[in-house]
């Protein structure tokens, strides 16, 4: 994690799905990368698939990127 990124997409919950926040204000729980850069358009954040990578923008939080089903629910 770089500094205090202002995007943060938390742990995947036990039915699936993560929280994402945007300066500490809870936007949604995201389902895809695409879920992501939706909730955080809605917070003024606008960019591509490349922001999902950067770490002076987001942090993952509790498991790895891009992931948002818990193992036992995985297809």
């Amino acid at each position: 994690m770089a500094g205090n990124p202002p995007i943060v997409v938390h742990r995947i919950s036990p039915s699936g799905g993560r929280r994402v926040t945007v300066r500490g204000r809870i936007m949604g729980l995201a389902h895809s990368d695409d879920d992501v850069l939706d909730l955080v358009a809605r917070a003024g954040i606008r960019g591509g698939r490349e922001l999902l990578t950067d770490p002076a923008l987001v942090e993952w939080a509790s498991g790895r990127p891009h992931r948002y089903q818990p193992l036992g629910l995985l297809p």
